[in-house]
């Protein structure tokens, strides 16, 4: 059975589940048995969960359900003011960024949204931002080094916008700009990959001191249909580039791209906004309270050696 027809499976036995606890009032089923069904099916969710594949993994990061930066914000942060324009041409839906406070702290929020429906996702521009975009992000960010406020990153894009007008207002330079404005900010930078996290678009804002990843979330320099269509000229053959490209959580990190997963409920964020932020609100924590004991030149230094390692693979590599 492939991995379609399995998952197709454990969610009709999921739906058979919740109609038989609908029904166990009639005392027809014993609600031990219900709950003994219940146990085998979320086994059997777990089981299909830790032995997707790589393409399947993908379709999971791409959930139109997974929760978004408003949701981890509403769930996660108090009292957000978001701020809008970069001050140079206009504003960018497509990246959130703003000022709030977290657990009472005060901190710098800034991720991509991408919209639920039809009309939201065109509005937001499916989370694929423009200069201008990263511009704000940019400019929150010196914000935060300003009032000493730590940076929170929420990183879910397919990528940066590709088309004629984000070229003409200089889409590269913009990304370009950020990755080294941020290596030099004077204060923890955090950032989570919560679903998509694709090439420079992802980037511009992933500088940081921690890097974690949501367990079914996916990192890397090209989507797989863009990989294929360059290796094979044929989008099709994705599910092979997804296996090649090695962009799951588990592989980024054993190649220390990340450095942490973390943990998603039981079948996905998708299905339990609530508990993926409290998982990731856990991990924020921890990774803040072990970045306040750095000070500012620690702090930049351990960034700097962090990504002068990326791709660096063996020792013997001249420095």
């Amino acid at each position: 059975m492939d991995a379609k027809n399995k998952k197709r499976v454990i969610d009709d036995l999921e739906k058979d589940v919740d109609k038989l606890r609908e029904h166990a009032g009639r005392g027809d089923v014993s609600p031990g048995e219900i709950e003994r069904l219940r146990g085998d099916v979320d086994a059997l969710r777990r089981e299909f969960l830790d032995h997707i594949q790589p393409w399947q993994r993908t379709q999971l990061a791409r959930h139109p359900n997974r929760p978004y930066t408003l949701d981890y914000i509403r769930l996660m942060f108090e009292d957000f003011i978001e701020i809008c324009g970069d001050r140079a041409f206009g504003d960018d839906p497509a990246l959130i960024a703003g000022m709030a406070r977290f657990h009472g702290r005060p901190c710098v929020v800034i991720g991509h949204q991408k919209g639920r429906d039809t009309k939201q996702r065109l509005a937001r521009n499916f989370g694929q931002a423009k200069p201008e975009g990263y511009h704000k992000a940019l400019r929150v960010m010196q914000l935060a080094a300003k009032f000493k406020r730590p940076i929170f990153t929420l990183v879910d894009t397919p990528g940066a916008y590709p088309g004629i007008d984000a070229e003409e207002r200089g889409q590269a330079e913009a990304i370009a700009r950020n990755l080294r404005e941020m290596m030099r900010l004077p204060v923890p930078i955090i950032v989570s990959i919560t679903g998509e996290g694709g090439s420079g678009g992802a980037l511009a804002i992933a500088v940081g001191d921690r890097i974690q990843i949501l367990e079914n979330a996916i990192y890397s320099v090209i989507s797989p249909e863009g990989c294929a269509s360059i290796m094979w000229r044929d989008s099709s053959k994705a599910e092979t580039a997804a296996a090649a490209l090695r962009i799951t959580s588990t592989d980024l990190l054993s190649m220390g791209l990340v450095d942490a997963i973390v943990p998603e409920p039981q079948g996905g964020a998708h299905l339990d906004h609530q508990g993926a932020a409290a998982l990731l609100d856990a991990a924020l924590i921890k990774n803040l309270q072990e970045l306040d004991l750095l000070d500012v030149g620690q702090l930049l230094e351990r960034r700097y050696q962090k990504f002068r390692r990326v791709g660096q693979f063996y020792e013997d590599l001249p420095t």
